[in-house]
């Protein structure tokens, strides 16, 4: 049997007795990063997958039951695949009851609970100019992106406050996505696409 941690033997059992065999909702304490972390590893080594719905049904900060939306705004929920029901122990009780990928989903439709229309989408935010968060953003953007340490510098914020700035005001608030590569004497380098 596969290797499992308490957590993801938790979320594997739960969606095993689940029905429709989405992994979500996730355990009540786990929430955000460390979440992030456990789905990852579970998709990393293919005991749940991801499925695209035709839906376009937003993603909840409480995980109840989309996991996040893919670029076009679809809908995508998580299932236990049948290797990750065979890690706990669970023979599949037929070929479409764990689906091994998005094209073979038993989710045609959005859940009974689940609005038919796309929610409207939240308002976009734009920092104010002569910010730091502004500076940040123009730092990230500019040819090479920065390091912590040129951040920290041009600042004056501690390291884990940049570092947080990036999960907390560029991901969540403002929905862009920070990328990183290490960069021979540099280190590593964070950046923004440019507009």
């Amino acid at each position: 049997m596969t290797k499992l941690s308490d957590t993801q033997a938790i979320i594997l059992s739960a969606a095993a007795q689940r029905e429709d065999r989405n992994v979500l909702p996730l355990p009540g304490s786990l929430r955000g990063g460390a979440a992030a972390k456990v789905v990852g590893a579970l998709l990393k080594r293919g005991l749940i997958a991801e499925t695209t719905m035709d839906s376009q049904t937003k993603a909840d900060a409480a995980l109840n039951r989309i996991w996040r939306n893919d670029e076009d705004g679809n809908a995508i929920l998580l299932h236990i695949t049948n290797a990750g029901l065979g890690a706990i122990g669970v023979e599949p009780e037929s070929g479409d009851s764990a689906p091994m990928g998005a094209d073979e989903a038993p989710y045609a439709e959005a859940p009974q609970d689940a609005p038919t229309e796309a929610d409207p989408a939240p308002k976009a935010r734009t920092p104010r100019t002569g910010t730091k968060q502004a500076k940040l953003i123009e730092m990230l953007r500019a040819e090479g992106g920065a390091t912590i340490d040129e951040i920290v510098a041009e600042t004056g914020w501690q390291p884990h406050t940049v570092r947080g700035a990036f999960a907390g005001a560029l991901k969540k608030k403002l929905g862009l996505e920070v990328t990183s590569e290490k960069v021979e004497g540099r280190g590593r380098v964070y950046s923004l696409p440019r507009d």
